[in-house]
């Protein structure tokens, strides 16, 4: 039996290394964005791969997202693979008419004739005290695209695996990384190349009385909510969905037709969040099982406030054991 060999990293060092396997791997392969190059991006998770690979390879670029996005898809049109950084996820807003009018259209467009294999990373998320339009979560606005899949992970394990399978995919990916979560845990990471798998989600542990959905930084508010709803005696199967598009629908179907209620979370505003979409899902498949209505935890429908005000927007494990206690209690 060969003894796949990790190492302790944090979810930033896990994409660092992503990169620096395909990197490896692929010599069609570009990193490219604001301060990817010689800083090493601004929160240094493509530090060293310049200076590895050479400035052709991984490049700063001028400070224009949509040029960034249409540069990128040309190149993935040519037979490149990039991956591009959008600095903060709130920046994106200027290139989203790149994204959705060729990026996710292109295959449709020319009947096969052309794919886009590219990658757009982007940290997003409030949690560490940034400034306006640095905080942003509107994963929803991408799920809504045909053309184009959006993955969330959680912690590095999966920040490496799901990376690299965006990488090989054929089509554009947009690869969301938690702020929040960083430098917050470390995991055992595999050395070399590995994939997780796009569309799957993943039961992080089983209960009997509710089910918790969240991704990202999301996630380990629900698990701690867990921990203390356990403390009263209610035990709940705890869901990361990791990827948002495709979503996977098996997963959440199985586990609220076991637990009969449901609980999701997300940091994104309440009004158009994905959350909507699961409801729907969980109507669709799974609304004879239903006990209680479904309690969504999110933002509030404002802008994400500033500094300390954050913890106000934010979910937390305490408000999110309240919807547990009230999905019981119906």
């Amino acid at each position: 039996m060969t003894t796949v060999k990790t190492n302790s990293m944090t979810p930033v060092q896990a994409i660092n290394d992503g990169l620096r396997t395909m990197l490896q791997e692929r010599e069609e392969m570009v990193v490219l964005g604001e301060d990817v190059g010689v800083n090493g991006g601004v929160f240094r998770a493509t530090d060293g791969l310049q200076e590895s690979f050479g400035e052709d390879r991984v490049f700063d670029t001028p400070l224009s997202e949509s040029g960034i996005i249409g540069t990128s898809i040309g190149m993935a049109m040519n037979g490149m693979l990039p991956v591009a950084e959008i600095q903060f996820f709130g920046f994106i807003y200027p290139a989203y008419e790149q994204v959705m009018t060729h990026a996710t259209r292109m295959r449709y467009r020319s009947m096969g004739a052309f794919t886009v294999p590219m990658v757009i990373r982007a940290p997003y998320g409030a949690g560490v005290r940034a400034p306006e339009i640095h905080s942003d979560s509107m994963e929803a606005l991408f799920t809504h695209m045909p053309g184009i899949k959006v993955v969330c992970p959680s912690n590095a394990y999966d920040a490496k695996g799901l990376l690299i399978s965006a990488i090989e995919d054929p089509d554009p990916v947009l690869f969301l990384e938690p702020l929040k979560l960083y430098r917050a845990y470390k995991d055992e990471v595999p050395e070399g190349k590995y994939e997780v798998e796009i569309g799957k989600g993943e039961l992080l542990e089983e209960g009997e009385d509710v089910t918790l959905i969240a991704w990202g930084a999301m996630v380990p508010v629900i698990k701690k909510a867990a921990q203390l709803a356990e403390e009263k005696g209610i035990t709940c199967d705890v869901i990361d969905l990791r990827t948002l598009s495709p979503i996977d629908k098996d997963i959440i179907a199985a586990s609220v037709q076991k637990t009969n209620r449901c609980v999701i979370v997300h940091e994104a505003q309440s009004t158009g969040g994905l959350g909507n979409d699961i409801i729907s899902i969980v109507n669709d498949t799974s609304f004879l099982y239903l006990k209680s209505p479904i309690e969504r935890v999110t933002g509030a429908d404002v802008h994400v406030p500033f500094w300390a005000l954050e913890e106000h927007f934010l979910p937390t494990p305490e408000r999110t054991l309240h919807a547990i206690q009230k999905v019981m209690d119906f």
